[in-house]
């Protein structure tokens, strides 16, 4: 493919994507700290970053505060229907960031974009989902040599890179930042939780008040996701297979049980498990008619579209924005939801802003840790030094003016002694 300066749908679109952007700039304060603080200083001045993230506004600020930084900027989309069309449009235009993301691009076309930030050739460089490192660890292994490292923002990536890690086939260093406090305790519960019943009403239209919700995976975004739905008026189910988790669920008050059992009367289904075929076949022959199903997990795989696909004696695609009817041979329709894909991003806007402020606050400090830490970090997957997550946390708390209590002289003295007891 010849070498693109950017690749975006339609660049008249950038006084409205200007828009969307600057107002989610409104909603991060830490960012935009820390954006102040490296126009002065430029930790990053001469650093090329290569970044495959969610083409958002909240992401475009982030590419705002790596550029203030002093480093040049590449980006590429995560995922094929998450790309905002208007927030690409003017992050090339009126912010000079070469952008490749086109909102329903095919695979070749996701990957060609994947090529286009790795041809920029990255010192650094910011996965979701990991697609931009494997295909460093894949095709083309030889632009592994320059890049000093990676950070890598959701679970389904850190489980790919751990992997990696293990079948000693990593090549350079990655710090988890999905495995922040300041990430997953927020950006997952909250964000996650929110966007995704968003994405379910925006799609349906439909009530959530009464509805029989099943929530596959408790973890972090499963909790938001069980949390929000309840929250809605929702009757709620968990699916989970690790036994603390369903004890986790069962004692926050879910119901909790098997996904074949919940599958004969679940109306709504939301899978967030970061696995592959967590709804399939069995489970679609037990739902009800007029099931919704839909995934907010990274990848498309975790509903078995293929065997729902097969089942069905046909597909009414796009009954309605982001809705394709699956009518099986029983003649039970299930709708299935922005193709499998992320519905929070795909059929909604994501997580709000005010909660990626923290996470892409860490994506930034953690940046500039790479960078001050240039050729001394392990090829291994680190975690966000604690400093960071300290340093993000506090200023969060006072842009949102709470004060908390410091330790006293007595206090500190008493928690570094053991001379004191009964």
């Amino acid at each position: 493919m010849a070498k693109m300066s950017h690749d975006v749908t339609n660049l008249g679109l950038a006084a409205e994507g200007k828009k969307r952007i600057l107002w989610a700039d409104r909603d991060m304060p830490v960012l935009q700290q820390i954006r102040e603080k490296f126009e002065k200083n430029k930790p990053l001045k001469g650093l090329r970053m290569g970044c495959c993230m969610h083409v958002t506004s909240e992401t475009a600020n982030l590419m705002r505060t790596l550029k203030a930084g002093g480093a040049s900027v590449a980006l590429c989309a995560s995922n094929p229907l998450s790309t905002q069309d208007d927030t690409a449009a003017s992050l090339v235009k009126d912010f000079g960031v070469p952008v490749y993301a086109r909102r329903g691009e095919s695979v070749q076309v996701f990957y060609d974009h994947l090529n286009a930030v790795i041809d920029a050739a990255p010192h650094i460089t910011m996965d979701d989902g990991a697609d931009l490192v494997n295909l460093l660890h894949g095709k083309r292994q030889a632009d592994a040599k320059g890049v000093l490292a990676s950070m890598e923002e959701t679970t389904t990536g850190v489980i790919r890179l751990r992997a990696m890690k293990a079948e000693g086939k990593l090549r350079f260093p990655v710090i988890a930042v999905n495995d922040a406090d300041t990430k997953h305790m927020f950006d997952n519960r909250y964000g996650t939780g929110q966007s995704t019943l968003d994405g379910i009403v925006r799609a349906t239209d439909v009530l959530m008040a009464g509805k029989r919700v099943v929530v596959a995976g408790y973890g972090w975004c499963g909790r938001g996701v069980a949390m929000r739905a309840r929250g809605a008026g929702a009757l709620v189910t968990v699916t989970e297979i690790d036994a603390l988790k369903a004890l986790e669920a069962v004692m926050d008050g879910f119901d909790v049980r098997p996904m074949n059992e919940a599958a004969e009367f679940g109306e709504v289904f939301v899978t967030v498990t970061g696995n592959k075929h967590v709804l399939r076949e069995e489970h679609f022959r037990r739902m009800r008619n007029g099931a919704v199903v839909c995934n907010s997990g990274h990848f498309d795989v975790e509903i078995d579209i293929p065997a729902l696909k097969k089942m069905s004696k046909r597909v009414n695609k796009d009954i309605r924005r982001n809705v394709d009817e699956f009518v099986l041979r029983s003649g039970n329709s299930i709708f299935l939801l922005a193709e499998g894909r992320l519905v929070n991003l795909a059929a909604a806007t994501g997580h709000p802003a005010s909660v990626m402020d923290m996470s892409f606050a860490t994506q930034a400090l953690a940046a500039e840790f790479c960078r001050k830490q240039s050729g001394r970090l392990s090829i291994d997957v680190h975690d966000v030094p604690k400093e960071i997550e300290e340093h993000v946390a506090s200023v969060k708390l006072a842009t949102m003016n709470v004060n908390i209590d410091k330790l006293t002289r007595e206090q500190v003295r008493y928690l570094a002694s053991s001379d004191e007891g009964t």
